[in-house]
Protein backbone atom coordinates (compact mmCIF):
# COMPACT_ATOMS: atom_id res chain seq x y z
CA UNK A 1 0.00 0.00 0.00
CA UNK A 2 1.62 3.33 -1.03
CA UNK A 3 2.81 5.51 1.77
CA UNK A 4 0.87 8.93 1.43
CA UNK A 5 2.57 11.51 3.31
CA UNK A 6 0.63 14.16 1.81
CA UNK A 7 -2.43 15.99 3.86
CA UNK A 8 -3.06 18.12 1.17
CA UNK A 9 -3.22 16.04 -2.53
CA UNK A 10 -6.68 16.19 -3.12
CA UNK A 11 -5.77 18.46 -6.21
CA UNK A 12 -8.33 19.36 -8.18
CA UNK A 13 -8.00 18.09 -12.08
CA UNK A 14 -4.97 20.00 -13.92
CA UNK A 15 -5.50 22.82 -15.33
CA UNK A 16 -4.54 23.72 -19.06
CA UNK A 17 -3.30 27.63 -19.87
CA UNK A 18 -3.06 29.47 -23.15
CA UNK A 19 -0.21 31.68 -21.89
CA UNK A 20 1.95 32.01 -18.97
CA UNK A 21 4.49 34.69 -18.26
CA UNK A 22 6.93 35.91 -15.74
CA UNK A 23 7.37 39.31 -14.48
CA UNK A 24 10.22 40.89 -15.27
CA UNK A 25 9.35 44.48 -13.75
CA UNK A 26 6.84 45.81 -10.83
CA UNK A 27 3.67 46.62 -12.68
CA UNK A 28 -0.07 46.40 -12.49
CA UNK A 29 -1.99 43.22 -12.96
CA UNK A 30 -4.36 44.95 -15.93
CA UNK A 31 -1.54 46.87 -17.67
CA UNK A 32 0.44 44.01 -17.67
CA UNK A 33 -1.85 42.06 -19.75
CA UNK A 34 -2.99 44.65 -21.80
CA UNK A 35 0.77 44.50 -22.74
CA UNK A 36 1.19 40.92 -22.75
CA UNK A 37 -1.97 39.53 -24.66
CA UNK A 38 -1.90 42.92 -27.10
CA UNK A 39 -5.62 42.99 -26.72
CA UNK A 40 -8.43 45.19 -25.35
CA UNK A 41 -9.34 46.51 -21.61
CA UNK A 42 -12.68 44.49 -22.04
CA UNK A 43 -11.14 41.61 -23.01
CA UNK A 44 -8.76 41.66 -20.21
CA UNK A 45 -11.51 42.55 -17.88
CA UNK A 46 -13.43 39.42 -18.76
CA UNK A 47 -10.94 36.83 -18.13
CA UNK A 48 -10.31 38.34 -14.85
CA UNK A 49 -14.05 38.06 -14.16
CA UNK A 50 -14.49 35.10 -15.29
CA UNK A 51 -11.37 33.53 -12.71
CA UNK A 52 -8.82 32.33 -15.65
CA UNK A 53 -6.17 34.70 -14.16
CA UNK A 54 -3.63 33.07 -12.18
CA UNK A 55 -1.08 34.88 -10.28
CA UNK A 56 1.56 32.06 -8.76
CA UNK A 57 -1.56 29.62 -8.95
CA UNK A 58 -3.96 31.58 -6.75
CA UNK A 59 -6.68 33.57 -9.02
CA UNK A 60 -6.81 37.35 -9.40
CA UNK A 61 -9.49 39.63 -10.40
CA UNK A 62 -8.37 42.68 -9.10
CA UNK A 63 -7.29 45.02 -12.33
CA UNK A 64 -4.91 46.80 -9.79
CA UNK A 65 -3.49 43.69 -8.13
CA UNK A 66 0.33 44.58 -8.06
CA UNK A 67 2.71 42.13 -9.55
CA UNK A 68 6.31 41.40 -8.48
CA UNK A 69 9.37 40.67 -10.59
CA UNK A 70 9.32 36.81 -11.10
CA UNK A 71 5.77 36.58 -9.94
CA UNK A 72 4.51 33.57 -12.81
CA UNK A 73 0.92 35.28 -14.58
CA UNK A 74 -0.98 32.17 -16.45
CA UNK A 75 -4.06 32.65 -18.28
CA UNK A 76 -6.33 29.58 -17.59
CA UNK A 77 -8.39 28.54 -21.02
CA UNK A 78 -11.46 27.86 -19.23
CA UNK A 79 -12.98 29.66 -16.05
CA UNK A 80 -11.64 28.09 -12.63
CA UNK A 81 -13.95 27.88 -9.87
CA UNK A 82 -13.60 26.22 -6.16
CA UNK A 83 -17.19 25.04 -5.81
CA UNK A 84 -17.21 21.21 -5.11
CA UNK A 85 -19.35 18.91 -7.30
CA UNK A 86 -22.67 17.78 -6.04
CA UNK A 87 -22.55 15.75 -3.04
CA UNK A 88 -18.74 16.99 -3.18
CA UNK A 89 -17.72 18.28 0.21
CA UNK A 90 -16.06 21.12 -0.10
CA UNK A 91 -12.15 21.41 0.91
CA UNK A 92 -11.37 23.00 4.00
CA UNK A 93 -7.98 25.01 4.30
CA UNK A 94 -5.63 24.82 6.20
CA UNK A 95 -5.32 26.72 9.26
CA UNK A 96 -2.73 29.49 8.83
CA UNK A 97 -0.17 29.36 11.83
CA UNK A 98 0.72 33.24 11.93
CA UNK A 99 3.84 33.42 14.28
CA UNK A 100 5.51 37.23 13.02
CA UNK A 101 3.77 39.87 11.40
CA UNK A 102 4.67 43.85 10.80
CA UNK A 103 4.11 46.79 8.43
CA UNK A 104 6.44 45.24 6.00
CA UNK A 105 6.57 41.22 6.73
CA UNK A 106 3.59 37.94 7.08
CA UNK A 107 5.16 34.78 8.49
CA UNK A 108 3.99 31.32 9.21
CA UNK A 109 4.53 28.05 10.49
CA UNK A 110 3.81 25.93 6.94
CA UNK A 111 2.73 22.72 7.66
CA UNK A 112 4.17 19.58 6.52
CA UNK A 113 2.97 18.84 3.01
CA UNK A 114 2.42 22.13 1.32
CA UNK A 115 4.19 23.56 -1.46
CA UNK A 116 5.72 27.39 -0.89
CA UNK A 117 4.49 28.79 -4.02
CA UNK A 118 2.90 26.61 -6.69
CA UNK A 119 4.69 24.00 -9.10
CA UNK A 120 3.40 22.46 -12.51
CA UNK A 121 1.54 19.58 -10.94
CA UNK A 122 0.13 21.72 -7.73
CA UNK A 123 -1.59 24.92 -7.47
CA UNK A 124 -2.12 24.97 -3.73
CA UNK A 125 0.43 26.57 -1.80
CA UNK A 126 1.27 28.62 1.29
CA UNK A 127 1.10 31.77 -1.44
CA UNK A 128 -2.60 31.17 -1.69
CA UNK A 129 -3.69 30.90 1.65
CA UNK A 130 -1.49 33.61 2.78
CA UNK A 131 -3.19 35.75 -0.15
CA UNK A 132 -6.80 34.87 0.74
CA UNK A 133 -5.96 35.44 4.48
CA UNK A 134 -4.57 39.10 3.84
CA UNK A 135 -6.96 40.03 1.44
CA UNK A 136 -10.27 39.42 3.90
CA UNK A 137 -8.37 42.73 5.37
CA UNK A 138 -8.11 44.64 1.65
CA UNK A 139 -8.41 43.69 -1.55
CA UNK A 140 -4.93 44.78 -2.55
CA UNK A 141 -3.08 43.20 0.14
CA UNK A 142 -0.57 40.36 -1.38
CA UNK A 143 2.45 38.83 -0.04
CA UNK A 144 5.65 38.85 -1.78
CA UNK A 145 8.07 35.71 -2.42
CA UNK A 146 11.24 36.16 -0.46
CA UNK A 147 12.27 32.85 0.17
CA UNK A 148 10.88 28.85 0.10
CA UNK A 149 11.17 26.01 2.14
CA UNK A 150 10.37 22.61 0.90
CA UNK A 151 7.15 21.11 0.59
CA UNK A 152 8.13 18.59 2.98
CA UNK A 153 9.85 20.32 5.26
CA UNK A 154 7.83 22.84 7.95
CA UNK A 155 8.74 25.83 9.51
CA UNK A 156 9.15 29.49 9.05
CA UNK A 157 8.34 30.70 5.89
CA UNK A 158 8.02 34.59 5.56
CA UNK A 159 6.85 36.76 2.83
CA UNK A 160 6.86 40.70 2.05
CA UNK A 161 4.29 42.75 2.45
CA UNK A 162 5.33 45.42 -0.35
CA UNK A 163 7.26 44.68 -3.55
CA UNK A 164 10.08 47.33 -3.35
CA UNK A 165 11.24 45.25 0.15
CA UNK A 166 11.11 41.90 -1.89
CA UNK A 167 13.15 43.23 -4.53
CA UNK A 168 15.71 44.47 -2.36
CA UNK A 169 15.44 41.34 -0.30
CA UNK A 170 15.60 38.99 -3.59
CA UNK A 171 18.27 40.98 -5.22
CA UNK A 172 21.01 40.14 -2.48
CA UNK A 173 18.99 37.54 0.01
CA UNK A 174 22.33 35.83 1.35
CA UNK A 175 23.85 39.16 2.37
CA UNK A 176 20.33 39.79 4.20
CA UNK A 177 20.17 36.33 6.09
CA UNK A 178 21.78 36.11 9.35
CA UNK A 179 20.84 33.33 10.40
CA UNK A 180 18.64 30.24 8.78
CA UNK A 181 18.21 27.15 11.18
CA UNK A 182 16.81 23.92 11.14
CA UNK A 183 16.12 20.73 13.28
CA UNK A 184 16.39 17.21 12.39
CA UNK A 185 15.30 14.07 13.21
CA UNK A 186 17.82 11.78 11.78
CA UNK A 187 18.72 7.59 11.42
CA UNK A 188 21.92 6.62 13.76
CA UNK A 189 24.89 8.58 15.07
CA UNK A 190 27.03 11.26 12.96
CA UNK A 191 30.23 10.87 12.86
CA UNK A 192 31.21 13.73 14.67
CA UNK A 193 28.99 15.71 17.70
CA UNK A 194 29.78 18.73 15.61
CA UNK A 195 30.96 19.87 12.42
CA UNK A 196 30.78 22.11 8.75
CA UNK A 197 30.68 19.95 5.94
CA UNK A 198 31.18 22.42 2.80
CA UNK A 199 31.03 20.38 -0.30
CA UNK A 200 29.10 21.08 -3.93
CA UNK A 201 25.63 19.96 -5.19
CA UNK A 202 24.63 19.22 -8.58
CA UNK A 203 20.95 18.06 -9.59
CA UNK A 204 20.87 15.50 -12.45
CA UNK A 205 17.97 15.00 -15.22
CA UNK A 206 15.38 13.37 -12.61
CA UNK A 207 15.51 16.55 -10.00
CA UNK A 208 17.62 14.58 -7.78
CA UNK A 209 20.62 16.52 -6.18
CA UNK A 210 23.42 14.57 -5.25
CA UNK A 211 27.29 15.64 -3.89
CA UNK A 212 29.78 16.32 -7.06
CA UNK A 213 33.24 16.00 -6.00
CA UNK A 214 34.22 18.94 -8.28
CA UNK A 215 31.11 20.58 -10.23
CA UNK A 216 27.94 22.75 -9.30
CA UNK A 217 26.93 24.75 -6.48
CA UNK A 218 29.18 25.45 -3.25
CA UNK A 219 26.97 23.98 -0.11
CA UNK A 220 28.16 25.15 3.48
CA UNK A 221 26.00 23.18 6.03
CA UNK A 222 27.30 23.29 9.56
CA UNK A 223 25.46 20.94 12.28
CA UNK A 224 25.43 19.88 15.80
CA UNK A 225 24.08 16.70 17.75
CA UNK A 226 21.60 17.67 20.50
CA UNK A 227 20.21 14.37 21.71
CA UNK A 228 20.91 10.72 20.73
CA UNK A 229 18.29 7.99 21.79
CA UNK A 230 17.80 4.48 20.33
CA UNK A 231 20.29 5.10 17.03
CA UNK A 232 18.21 8.54 16.01
CA UNK A 233 19.82 11.54 16.21
CA UNK A 234 18.37 15.32 16.85
CA UNK A 235 20.44 17.51 15.14
CA UNK A 236 20.55 21.26 14.84
CA UNK A 237 21.62 22.19 11.24
CA UNK A 238 22.14 25.88 10.53
CA UNK A 239 22.97 26.54 6.38
CA UNK A 240 25.32 29.18 5.05
CA UNK A 241 23.90 28.71 1.70
CA UNK A 242 20.42 28.28 0.43
CA UNK A 243 20.53 25.27 -1.99
CA UNK A 244 18.13 22.98 -3.28
CA UNK A 245 17.50 20.03 -0.60
CA UNK A 246 21.09 21.04 0.74
CA UNK A 247 20.04 19.75 4.53
CA UNK A 248 18.37 16.16 3.14
CA UNK A 249 21.41 15.67 0.54
CA UNK A 250 24.41 16.46 2.94
CA UNK A 251 23.10 14.52 5.88
CA UNK A 252 22.35 11.99 3.64
CA UNK A 253 25.74 11.86 2.34
CA UNK A 254 27.09 10.86 5.55
CA UNK A 255 25.35 7.87 5.94
CA UNK A 256 22.41 9.65 8.45
CA UNK A 257 19.47 10.47 6.38
CA UNK A 258 16.40 12.22 7.80
CA UNK A 259 13.78 10.12 9.23
CA UNK A 260 10.86 10.07 6.50
CA UNK A 261 12.86 11.04 3.86
CA UNK A 262 12.09 8.66 0.98
CA UNK A 263 13.58 10.83 -1.79
CA UNK A 264 16.77 11.12 -0.42
CA UNK A 265 16.81 8.18 2.12
CA UNK A 266 14.51 5.54 2.58
CA UNK A 267 11.28 4.61 2.59
CA UNK A 268 10.83 4.20 6.86
CA UNK A 269 7.35 4.20 8.89
CA UNK A 270 7.90 8.31 9.85
CA UNK A 271 4.75 9.64 8.35
CA UNK A 272 6.59 12.67 7.07
CA UNK A 273 10.02 14.45 6.46
CA UNK A 274 11.26 15.29 10.05
CA UNK A 275 12.73 18.49 9.49
CA UNK A 276 11.46 21.84 10.74
CA UNK A 277 12.72 25.21 9.63
CA UNK A 278 13.08 26.76 13.04
CA UNK A 279 14.85 30.29 13.17
CA UNK A 280 15.12 32.94 10.38
CA UNK A 281 16.86 35.61 11.19
CA UNK A 282 17.39 38.38 8.44
CA UNK A 283 18.11 41.88 8.19
CA UNK A 284 15.74 45.02 7.38
CA UNK A 285 17.03 46.17 4.02
CA UNK A 286 15.95 50.12 4.53
CA UNK A 287 16.18 50.23 8.53
CA UNK A 288 18.43 49.49 10.93
CA UNK A 289 16.95 46.60 12.60
CA UNK A 290 16.59 42.56 13.05
CA UNK A 291 13.74 40.58 12.18
CA UNK A 292 14.34 37.14 14.21
CA UNK A 293 11.32 35.12 13.42
CA UNK A 294 10.96 31.58 15.55
CA UNK A 295 8.66 28.30 14.81
CA UNK A 296 8.46 25.77 17.77
CA UNK A 297 9.60 22.28 17.48
CA UNK A 298 6.66 19.82 16.60
CA UNK A 299 6.27 17.54 19.43
CA UNK A 300 6.59 14.59 17.37
CA UNK A 301 10.39 15.74 17.39
CA UNK A 302 11.08 16.13 20.62
CA UNK A 303 9.05 12.90 22.08
CA UNK A 304 11.50 10.39 20.39
CA UNK A 305 14.19 11.59 22.52
CA UNK A 306 11.78 11.85 26.32
CA UNK A 307 13.31 9.25 28.42
CA UNK A 308 11.21 6.31 29.33
CA UNK A 309 9.37 6.25 32.35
Amino acid sequence: MKNNRNRFNNQPPKIEYTYVFKVKRSSELLEFLLEKLNTSRNNVKSLLSNQQVLVNGSVVRQYNFMLAKEDEVKISKKPITDTPKKNEPKKRPPKINIIYEDEDFFAIDKPQGLLSVESDKEIESAFSYVLKYMQLESKINRPYVIHRIDKETSGVLVFAKNPIVQSKLRLNWNDFVDTREYIAVVKGHLPKKSDTIICNLMEDANNMVYVSRSEGQKAITHYEVLQEKDGLSLVKVLIDTGRKNQIRVVLNHLGNPICGDDKYGERDSFKRLMLHSTKLYFKHPFKDKMIQIEAKLPGTFTSLFQKNK
